[in-house]
């Protein structure tokens, strides 16, 4: 039977309710449906490939469309900048800059009169902040500064710092524009290199300072200690090159043994001396980082490299009998859920850790994409209300756990920590402390590694 020769409806139903459709024609719409789709499909594809493309209107239309209608989010920018650091994620770095002052200060205080110092800001200042770091190193007492390469050095004369800055490597020749248009010292090693820089310093009628980087053991960078006459013999013809500083790196100045650090010294000291052989001022001389500025006093000579010490750490343990520093990085988190669980259920990623009963887990938003290394995972504590909570479970990218004991007993005082509630995942209150060094020994690795891995996602706050 064609579609026009059913029925419409049930003769017997005289009375149909509103909306009322009858097997009839609801046949029949879905028969026109089908209909209309399959000539529309006819008509696309006779027409060309590019008309064929989904028609999507100009975001500039749809704005202007619009344009009467108010912003989905009437909310003023300034306020939106105004809203702390700490409120956005509530997961954050503080940086004492008072700590940075005071380990200037200090070093200062074991250097005879004239010897300059030399603030290490490479890395962002090991994660604290290169700019903010910078100026207040140079406000206490700091004469230069280093970084690592040309766009650190970059990153603060654009925020108007005016001291001398040294590369500790020798950067790529295309860099050279960079390094005179900043007024940048480069560390220079290599004889075509120093041509170069040379030669474009002069056609722009400009000098070209550098420091002369010796290799005396590391064998990481520089000149062999016993060539370096040879190399200055081939560069000294160049009029625009001015030997601006001459310097070298300890390998083993932080070991107890002495035997390397002793071989090292002595053959930077026969290089310098062979450089004034040659009838060449070395210029400012220096090699003592921050475990020889405190251990080995005889190798300041013009200068000393503050580094991780300006930051508050000990490079070796024999340091600390010689000086007080003061950490300057505090990691911080609020309390974004908490819930009691059940003895034997589990917490995190693969379950390792299970509820013994009577504890709170409270989550903090911070995990090992914000530097609390994974291997940290059960292995350290947080300090909660005067007291010290293990981490459990997994450490997740962005986010940990840790356990909350609510048993009552003995000396034993309880907690009831809430969401919201301030954890200091490093740092010092309340008489306690988890210690950057303290994670650097639980990862085998060095203070510099787990300051810098904080400072990858984490907001800074300085106080």
């Amino acid at each position: 039977m064609a579609t026009n020769d059913l029925p419409n409806g049930f003769t017997g139903f005289g009375h149909r309710r509103a909306g009322f459709v009858s097997a009839a024609d609801a046949i029949r719409a879905r028969e026109n449906k089908t209909q209309a789709q399959a000539a529309a499909r006819e008509q696309r594809a006779d027409e060309p490939e590019a008309a064929s493309a989904p028609r999507l209107r100009p975001l500039g239309a749809m704005l202007a469309d619009n344009s009467d209608r108010p912003p989905l989010r009437p909310f003023d920018e300034a306020e939106l900048e105004a809203i702390d650091q700490r409120d956005r994620r509530w997961a954050w770095l503080e940086i004492d800059l008072g700590a940075i002052r005071h380990n200037v200060v200090q070093t200062r205080r074991r250097l005879k009169r004239g010897t300059r110092l030399l603030a290490v800001v490479k890395a962002d200042a090991y994660g604290h902040g290169a700019v903010r770091v910078a100026e207040t190193a140079l406000n206490s007492g700091a004469d230069y500064l280093a970084v690592a390469t040309v766009p650190e050095g970059i990153e603060l004369r654009r925020a108007g710092i005016t001291a001398p800055i040294l590369v500790l490597a020798q950067p790529p020749a295309t860099s050279i524009p960079l390094l005179l248009a900043y007024d940048i010292y480069p560390a220079v090693y290599d004889a075509q290199f120093a041509i170069q820089y040379g030669e474009v310093a002069d056609s722009h009628g400009m000098k070209a300072p550098f420091h002369l980087a010796v290799n005396t053991g590391m064998n990481r960078i520089g000149v062999r200690y016993d060539e370096v006459a040879s190399l200055l013999t081939q560069i000294a013809f160049h009029r625009a090159l001015v030997l601006e500083g001459v310097f070298t790196h300890f390998a083993t100045a932080d070991c107890p043994e002495t035997l390397n650090f002793d071989i090292q010294s002595k053959r930077f000291s026969e290089a310098v001396d062979s450089i004034r052989a040659l009838g060449i001022d070395p210029g400012i001389v220096h090699c003592a980082n921050s475990a020889a500025i405190f251990r080995y006093p005889q190798v300041h000579y013009d200068m000393v490299r503050l580094g991780i010490s300006l930051y508050g750490y000990y490079a070796c343990p024999e340091m600390r009998s010689l000086v007080e520093l003061k950490p300057a990085m505090s990691v911080h988190a609020r309390i974004t859920d908490t819930r009691l669980v059940p003895t034997g259920e589990g917490v995190s990623y693969g379950l390792h850790y299970r509820s013994a009963g009577s504890v709170k887990i409270c989550t903090v938003p911070l995990g090992y994409a914000d530097g609390l290394r994974r291997g940290l995972s059960g292995n350290t504590y947080f300090i909660v209300d005067g007291k010290l909570c293990r981490q459990v479970g997994n450490i997740c990218m962005d986010q940990c756990m840790f356990e909350v004991d609510l048993r009552s007993y003995g000396t034993h005082r309880r907690i009831d920590p809430q969401v919201g509630d301030e954890v200091i995942i490093a740092g010092q209150k309340d008489g306690l402390e988890v210690s950057i060094d303290e994670l650097a020994d639980k990862l085998d690795t060095i203070q510099h590694e787990i300051t810098i891995g904080f400072a990858q996602r984490l907001p800074r706050i300085y106080v």
